[in-house]
C-alpha cells in the first residue's frame, strides 16, 4: 500500500459516507480542499451536513457513481464484496481503503492515542480529545459520535496528537499504529465475529503488542482479563484505576468515572496539567446517544442511549436509578443483531431489574440476514419483570405512550439501530 496515497489524493469517493466513522475522514478531507463524494443507502442528517460542506452525495450504491477521474476509494466494513460501487472501483483499478486501513495511514503521520475496549471508548475518546482542545494541544480527532460540545465526530487540529476511537470489530484496531493505547475493558462481545472469547481476547494481544517501547498501554490493573492482557506489552504499562477523580463530572455512573480516570491518566501522561485536567473533566457533556438528553414533554424526560450490550444496559439503568431515585423509569429497548441476542440471551435476560417498565421491540437486524431460531418475542416471554410489554411496530408504541406516559416519567430508548426515533416523535 502506497502510504502517501490519501495525501496525494485529489478525488476521493466513500461508500457508507453517512456512517459515523467515514462520515469523519469524509469532514477531514473536505478541509483539506479535496474533491469528496459519497454514497449511502438513506440520506441523514450526517448526509445532509457533509453535502452543507461541499460533499456529492449519492443515496443508494450504483456503479455509475465510481468515476474514472476518483484517485481512491474508502468503504465501510459494513458492505458486502459484491457492492457496485466496490466492483467498479477494482474493474477500474482504483485504489481502496477500509475505513480502518484509511485511520492507519492517517495515524502513521501522527502521535497517535487510540482508544479501545469492549465499553467506554467513544466517552473516553471525547473526554481526552476534550482535554487536549481546552489545554490548546489542538488534536486531530476522530470518534464514533458527536461530541455535545462542539456537535462533530471530527476536529481538526494543527498539533501533533491524533485520537482515534480504536473498534475491535474484525480486528479493525489492528490498523492504527498508535503510540499510546488505551484499553478500558474486554466484554464478550463481537462472537459473531470472533466465535469465541480467546479469540477476541488474542486480538487485543496483538493489538497491544503492536504498542512501540516508548508508547505506553493505558489499562486498568483491578481488572484480572486486562492484567493478564498487560503481560504482552512490550512499553511501559499505566494502571489508569489509580488515578484520583475526586471531583463531580457531569456525567452519571461507575462506568463514566472509569472512563474519566482512562482520560485523566492519558491526559497527565500527555503534559495537561491537574488543573486542566479537572477542569476538563468536569465540564465534559459528553456524546451523542451515551445517555443523551433529547427534552422534555408534559412532565415526561426523555434520553437515549446507544447500550446494546447486557453489561451497558446494566450500568446505565443501575446509574440512571441513582440519579432519578424517585422518577418511574420506562425503558424501551430494541435488540442490535440476531446473532448478539442470541448469544447474549442469558446476560440480557440479568440487565433490566432496574427498570420499572420495559418495552420490548423486534430486532434491529443490521447488516444480518434474519434467524428465525431467535426473536426479541422470545426473549420478552423469558423475562422475569411484572412490567414488561412487547409491540410489533414503532405506531403501536406511539399509541401506547400517548396514554401511558405520566408526569415525572423518565422514558429512555435504548439500542444501536433506529430507536430513538421513538422518543423524537413523542417529543415532536
Amino acid at each position: 500500500m502506497d502510504l502517501n496515497i490519501l495525501s496525494k489524493s485529489k478525488k476521493i469517493h466513500c461508500i457508507g459516507i453517512g456512517g459515523i466513522g467515514v462520515s469523519a475522514l469524509a469532514r477531514m478531507f473536505l478541509l483539506e480542499g479535496k474533491l469528496v463524494s459519497g454514497s449511502d443507502i438513506s440520506a441523514s442528517f450526517v448526509t445532509d451536513e457533509l453535502k452543507k460542506r461541499g460533499a456529492k452525495i449519492f443515496i443508494g450504491h450504483k456503479s455509475s457513481n465510481i468515476t474514472k477521474d476518483v484517485d481512491v476509494v474508502i468503504y465501510t466494513k459494513a458492505i458486502k464484496n459484491n457492492n457496485p460501487e466496490f466492483q467498479k472501483a477494482k474493474k477500474l483499478g482504483i485504489p481502496t481503503l477500509s475505513y480502518s486501513q484509511a485511520l492507519g495511514v492517517v495515524s502513521l503521520s501522527k502521535y497517535t492515542i487510540a482508544v479501545s475496549g469492549t465499553h467506554g471508548k467513544t466517552t473516553t475518546t471525547g473526554m481526552i480529545a476534550w482535554g487536549l482542545i481546552k489545554a490548546k494541544k489542538e488534536p486531530t480527532v476522530v470518534v464514533g459520535s458527536f461530541l455535545n460540545d462542539l456537535k462533530s465526530n471530527f476536529i481538526a487540529g494543527k498539533g501533533k496528537y491524533f485520537i482515534a476511537e480504536a473498534c475491535e470489530y474484525q480486528r479493525s484496531f489492528l490498523d492504527l499504529n498508535p503510540k499510546i493505547v488505551v484499553v478500558t475493558n474486554i466484554d464478550n462481545d463481537h462472537l459473531d465475529y470472533y466465535k469465541t472469547e480467546k479469540n477476541l481476547f488474542n486480538a487485543f494481544v496483538e493489538f497491544v503488542k503492536k504498542i512501540p517501547k516508548d508508547g505506553f498501554l493505558v489499562t486498568d490493573l483491578s481488572d484480572s482479563k486486562l492484567v493478564k492482557l498487560s503481560k504482552n506489552a512490550n512499553c511501559r504499562v499505566i494502571d489508569f484505576s489509580k488515578y484520583r477523580i475526586d471531583f463531580p463530572l457531569k456525567l452519571i455512573g461507575e462506568h463514566n468515572m472509569k472512563n474519566a480516570q482512562a482520560a485523566g491518566s492519558v491526559l497527565k501522561l500527555l503534559g495537561v496539567t491537574s488543573n486542566e485536567i479537572k477542569e476538563s473533566l468536569a465540564s465534559f457533556s459528553g456524546t451523542a446517544k451515551r445517555f443523551e438528553y433529547k427534552g422534555k414533554k408534559d412532565g415526561v424526560l426523555v434520553y437515549d442511549d446507544y447500550a446494546h450490550h447486557p453489561t451497558e444496559i446494566k450500568a446505565t439503568l443501575k446509574a440512571v436509578k441513582l440519579k432519578f431515585k424517585s422518577n418511574r423509569l420506562i425503558v424501551i429497548f430494541q435488540p442490535h443483531l440476531y446473532s448478539r441476542t442470541k448469544i447474549l440471551f442469558k446476560d440480557f435476560l440479568k440487565s433490566f431489574s432496574d427498570a420499572d417498565e420495559i418495552i420490548f421491540l423486534p430486532i434491529y437486524a443490521a447488516r444480518e440476514k434474519q434467524d428465525k431460531s431467535i426473536s426479541s418475542q422470545k426473549l420478552f416471554n423469558s423475562l422475569k419483570h411484572k412490567n414488561k410489554f412487547y409491540f410489533n411496530s414503532f405506531g403501536e408504541v406511539d399509541k401506547f405512550l400517548k396514554t401511558h406516559l405520566k408526569k415525572g416519567n423518565i422514558l429512555l430508548t435504548m439500542g444501536a439501530g433506529d430507536v430513538f426515533k421513538i422518543g423524537e416523535r413523542f417529543l415532536s
